[in-house]
């Protein structure tokens, strides 16, 4: 048995144990560069959503405008990302891979060189698309290119890479913007991605494709596809800005996505070669691990997107300050990522995803608890529960939902598994958008309704501030008194709004717990504690 030819989840023989033993140092090197041009693929999307205010400016655009920067090239990677599994037969897994990461550093540059918007956005949804292809082709390599249980460590490379980059993005992107300026957003990735070519190429082997495949290409399954996930990401990237179906755009883009969306099923369903085999869906462990893994996107970027924004907006912390705390859950993955994978060899997945929902759950709680004072000391435990925790339920639900399947599934199933996680993410930060709309408008309400100026608190209050303003010689001290009463009401209900969704995530991941009852053992997970 070679390592380019074993099928997850097989026994281990004797012989087996020796191929595996044989593993050469060069299928490791060329794994590792398809994973550092993974990296690359999950950072470019959140090191550009943190500088976006600068990309503006460089570009003279208005702040609707900006936003299809980010818009268009989320569109094109949830369209590019399904259509994998497809490729994957057509080109086989090494040429795609070069493929994607090739035409990625590219359109690269090609960002980078921008001379408006609109070729920045034309060539940021190229990118987008092209660089789709690397994270599911990624997943599927550790599956098929390493024998039986050697394909652990490849699996927490892979599970820490997903979770690190977009912890450690903001902090990067405003470091790189602020001392290099926004066109190294994009520069960055020619070097690694022309390292991450080359390598693959020399060190991962080739795999034979089927090109007969393109001629049955199903074209109107292929559109559907395309309007139906591209529609359904902007909707939801939309809707909480643009008030839900109260905006006529919304109206008409859900409905596009919904008649788009019958016809894709219908396709995928009775089409001699789909586009997208949803078949593997009738595997128990597949479905019940993307419905896990939609929650872990939830999760995710959720934290990701709402923490920073408490530090900013509540705080006033600096980039600097908010990196340095967000970093925490970064460098809880890196301990969590090896305990994750030693202890799902060592004992049943199941009970390390329980584990990991738990510590996820603790962590968001802990976030739950904030005040308008709570900083670096406050928020270190629930970032280091969330961070290990994040980890420990990403590497088993991978190993639970993907390692069980033939190998000839796994790049279309690593393609649906990795859309459900990111449309997690998006439907997650759509739903907290909308929260925060509704509970930010109600604690204001709350609020005022007790802020009488007859009661002593309030006269107290307002007197003392007066008198500060008066002694820095404002000219209207009693405006400025009201002025700060009314800043100090917005931060208190800001905090309260924050609590509330930290609080609806955490509610989100204990009823994950329900998911474990579904998740069948596999038949190649341990025991219990190995002696």
């Amino acid at each position: 048995m070679t390592a380019a030819t074993a099928s997850p989840g097989a026994g281990t023989s004797p012989a087996a144990s020796a191929a595996e033993e044989k593993i050469p140092l060069t299928l490791h090197i060329g794994f590792f560069a398809m994973v550092i041009g993974m990296f690359m693929s999950i950072l470019d999307v959140q090191i550009v959503a943190s500088s976006i205010r600068q990309i503006q400016a460089g570009v003279a655009a208005s702040g609707e405008e900006i936003a299809w920067v980010q818009t268009g090239y989320l569109i094109a990677e949830v369209v590019g990302i399904p259509l994998s599994g497809f490729l994957n037969r057509v080109f086989g897994l090494r040429r795609l891979f070069i493929l994607s990461a090739g035409a990625f550093t590219v359109t690269s540059l090609l960002c980078a060189l921008s001379w408006d918007l609109d070729s920045l956005i034309f060539f940021r949804a190229i990118q987008g698309f092209a660089g789709a292809a690397m994270v599911p082709t990624t997943m599927a390599a550790a599956f098929t290119l390493f024998p039986g249980g050697r394909s652990m460590t490849q699996q927490v490379m892979i599970g820490m890479v997903a979770t690190l980059a977009p912890s450690i993005g903001p902090t990067l992107g405003g470091w790189v913007t602020e001392h290099l300026g926004w066109h190294w957003l994009f520069l960055i990735n020619i070097g690694p991605g022309i390292a991450a070519c080359v390598l693959v190429y020399l060190f991962v082997p080739k795999q034979k494709g089927d090109f007969a495949l393109l001629r049955r290409l199903d074209v109107l399954g292929f559109a559907a596809m395309a309007l139906f996930l591209g529609s359904l990401e902007w909707v939801v990237d939309e809707g909480p800005s643009a008030g839900w179906f109260t905006d006529r755009g919304i109206v008409y883009g859900a409905a596009l996505c919904a008649v788009a969306g019958v016809i894709f099923f219908f396709r995928s369903f009775t089409y001699h070669t789909p586009i997208v085999d949803l078949m593997v869906f009738r595997n128990r462990n597949f479905w019940s691990g993307a419905v896990i893994a939609t929650i872990v996107g939830l999760g995710l970027y959720g934290s990701v997107y709402i923490l920073p924004l408490f530090l900013g907006q509540v705080r006033g912390f600096s980039p600097l300050q908010i990196g340095q705390i967000m970093s925490i859950s970064g460098i809880a993955m890196f301990i969590g990522g090896p305990l994750s994978g030693a202890l799902t060899k060592r004992y049943d997945p199941r009970l390390v995803v329980g584990m990991g929902i738990v510590l996820v759950t603790a962590g968001l709680w802990g976030n739950a608890q904030l005040t308008a004072q709570s900083g670096f000391n406050e928020l270190m435990w629930p970032q280091a529960l969330r961070g290990i925790g994040l980890i420990m339920t990403m590497v088993p639900v991978s190993n639970l939902a993907l390692g069980t399947l033939p190998a000839p599934m796994v790049a279309n199933a690593s393609g649906l598994f990795t859309v459900v996680r990111n449309l997690g993410g998006a439907f997650g930060i759509a739903a907290l958008n909308t929260m925060t709309y509704h509970f930010t408008a109600l604690h204001e309400q709350e609020i005022a309704s007790g802020l009488d100026p007859a009661r002593p608190e309030v006269q107290a209050f307002l007197q003392q501030a007066e008198a500060a303003g008066a002694a820095h010689g404002l000219t209207d001290p009693a405006a400025a008194a009201y002025a700060q009463l009314v800043m100090r009401m917005k931060i208190e209900a800001m905090t309260m709004t924050f609590n509330n969704l930290f609080m609806a995530m955490a509610m989100a991941f204990c009823l994950m717990l329900l998911a474990l009852l579904v998740l069948k053992k596999p038949v190649n997970a341990p025991a219990g504690p190995a002696h």
